[in-house]
């Protein structure tokens, strides 16, 4: 679901958003409109407008964790986490956690990837959000859904600041799960 079909039509904060993030042609292969959130990041105002949302989206949901995909999903993921009062899980890719973890493998639109989640991160029953920049296929969401079922969460959404629309209307690879989006990606 768009933002801006959940009562935030024609809110001003989602068009700064929008017009923060830079567009990189042909990154990091040709065909690919890299969306860049770094220069959403030197926004302040808009930066703190996408915080903003996500907290007020999530507070009083019962969340308890908020799940962020490396290394985008840092970036918004905590700030989220510490204002609803949950605790932040960084899902991370291969051999950056040491001890125990889950891994979970997922394809790419341009290649193929893993992520992992320490054991012991995640609680039977706990109340999960999933936060990344950006859906394209749906894959790593896909994956971080897994992990976090595979140890016994429930996961209440995945939050992304941005959402190609053909994944805004299909959720096919999410398992169901429903997807919070700010913005469309610009051209």
């Amino acid at each position: 679901m768009l933002a801006s079909e959940d009562g935030l039509k024609g809110d001003p904060r989602l068009q700064a958003i929008s017009e923060a993030i830079r567009v990189v042609p042909h990154f990091p292969k040709p065909g690919i409109m890299f969306q860049d959130i770094t220069t959403l990041l030197l926004d302040h105002k808009a930066f703190k407008d996408t915080v903003d949302i996500f907290i007020d989206r999530y507070r009083g949901m019962g969340i308890s964790v908020v799940a962020g995909v490396e290394a985008r999903g840092f970036m918004f993921g905590p700030s989220v986490a510490l204002a609803i009062g949950a605790k932040f899980v960084p899902l991370r890719k291969p051999k950056k956690l040491p001890g125990e973890v889950f891994s979970e493998d997922y394809e790419l639109e341009y290649g193929t990837d893993r992520l992992e989640m320490h054991v012991g991160a995640v609680q039977s029953g706990e109340r999960a959000v999933v936060v990344d920049d950006v859906v394209a296929t749906g894959g790593t969401l896909s994956a971080a859904i897994k992990l976090l079922e595979r140890a016994g969460a429930e996961v209440v959404e995945c939050a992304c600041v941005i959402g190609v629309p053909e994944m805004i209307k299909g959720f096919c690879r999410l398992n169901g799960k429903s997807l919070y989006i700010l913005v469309e990606p610009r051209r």
